[in-house]
C-alpha cells in the first residue's frame, strides 16, 4: 500500500522523533515529498533515497506554523507531542498547549482548505485508563487517569468532531508500548525497553520495579510505522475512528526485561544481572495497568498486521544499536 503515496506530499510533525524516523525509513524509497517538521534547533537523521526529504522548523502550538506548511500537503502524520505523564501532571497548562492546541490549529487550517489532507494522529492506549478486561479493543470505555491521557483524548475529540463535520479526514492510532531502533527518547518514562537494551549492551545491571508482573503489549517500531502508512492509504475506510495498535501479545515487564538480558548475552557473550527493586515513590497509577491490544479491527480495515515477535524485535534492536556504536 505504501506505493499509493507515490507523488504525494507528506508532512510529519515531530519529524526528528522516534516513530517519525521509522516512517521515513519506510517511505524513503517511494517517489514522494516528505516535510519533516520539528522544533527550532532539532535535527533529524539524514536519509537518502527516491523521496525528496526537506527539514523545516516551527512550533506546532502556533497556528502560523500550520498555515505555513500545510498548503498542498496530501497526508499529515501528527506525532509531535509532550510525552511525559509526570511532566503533564507537573504543568497541566503547558501540556494542554503542547498536546491539544496543535490539533485545534491543524483542524481549523484544514477546515479552510479546499482539499484537506488525510491526518493520522498518534494517540496512546493509556487513554483507556486501567483496563477492566483483556485484550482491549475499540469498544473499551475511555477512563483516563492522568492529565497526559486526558489531553490526548481531548485532541482526539477535536479530530473526530471536525471529521464528522466533513471539514477534515482523519484517524487516530492508539499505540501500545513501542520499541525498536531509532533516536533515544527524551523522557525517562518513555522507551523503557530500549533503555534496558542500551543498558545491557553497556554491561549495566537491569532493574525491575517490584515483581514486574504487569502485562504490556510491546510493538516493534517498524510495525507501528507501517500502520501509519496503511492508515493513510486506507483513509476512507478508517475515517473519523480510533484504533488500538499493538502486537496482540502480552508479556510481563519482568519477562520482557529478562528476555533483553538473554538476547544481549546471546549476541555479545556478556550476561548482565537482572534485579528486583522497590518501586520509587510517586509512580503514576497508570504504571500498574495490565494491557494487551486487540488490533483486529484495524487489520480488517487496512490489511495491516504486526510482523515482529518480541524476541525478533529485541534481536533487531540489539543489532541496530551494535552497528551504531
Amino acid at each position: 500500500m505504501t506505493s499509493q503515496l507515490s507523488g504525494k506530499t507528506v508532512l510529519i510533525t515531530g519529524g526528528a522523533g522516534y516513530v517519525a524516523t521509522g516512517i521515513v525509513r519506510l517511505l524513503v524509497e517511494v517517489d514522494c515529498r516528505i516535510l519533516r517538521l520539528m522544533r527550532p534547533g532539532r535535527q533529524a537523521v539524514a536519509v537518502t533515497g527516491k523521496a525528496q526529504v526537506r527539514d523545516v522548523h516551527g512550533d506546532v502550538r502556533e497556528r502560523a506554523t500550520w498555515e505555513a506548511f500545510l498548503a498542498d500537503v496530501d497526508v499529515v502524520f501528527h506525532l509531535a507531542a509532550q510525552t511525559s505523564v509526570y511532566q503533564a501532571d507537573g504543568d497541566p497548562a503547558a501540556d494542554l498547549q503542547a498536546n491539544v492546541l496543535p490539533m485545534l490549529h491543524l483542524m481549523e487550517v484544514c477546515r479552510r482548505q479546499e482539499r484537506p489532507p488525510a491526518v493520522v494522529f498518534a494517540g496512546t492506549v493509556t487513554e483507556g485508563g486501567l483496563p477492566d478486561r483483556l485484550p482491549v479493543d475499540e469498544e473499551h470505555p475511555d477512563r483516563p487517569v492522568t492529565i497526559y491521557d486526558l489531553h490526548k483524548l481531548m485532541a482526539e475529540g477535536y479530530l473526530k468532531h471536525y471529521a464528522g463535520e466533513g471539514c477534515a479526514r482523519g484517524v487516530i492510532l492508539r499505540l501500545a508500548n513501542v520499541y525498536g531502533p531509532g533516536p533515544a527518547s527524551s523522557r525517562g518514562d518513555r522507551g523503557v525497553l530500549n533503555t534496558m537494551i542500551r543498558r545491557a549492551l553497556q554491561g549495566d545491571p537491569l532493574t525491575i520495579y517490584g515483581a514486574g508482573n504487569h502485562l504490556r503489549d510491546y510493538v516493534y517500531v517498524e510495525d507501528v510505522a507501517q500502520a501509519f502508512l496503511d492508515a493513510a492509504c486506507a483513509i476512507e475506510a478508517v475515517q473519523g475512528r480510533h484504533f488500538v495498535i499493538g502486537s496482540g501479545e502480552g508479556h510481563t515487564v519482568a519477562e520482557a526485561i529478562r528476555l533483553v538480558a538473554e538476547r544481549v548475552a546471546a549476541k555479545t557473550g556478556r550476561r548482565v544481572p537482572v534485579t528486583h527493586v522497590e518501586p520509587p515513590a510517586g509512580l503514576s497509577p497508570i504504571e500498574a495497568r495490565n494491557f494487551v491490544a486487540d488490533p483486529r479491527r484495524f487489520m480488517e480495515a487496512t490489511g495491516w498486521r504486526p510482523r515482529h515477535s518480541l524476541q525478533d524485535g529485541i534481536d533487531r534492536t540489539i543489532e541496530a544499536f551494535l552497528c551504531a556504536s
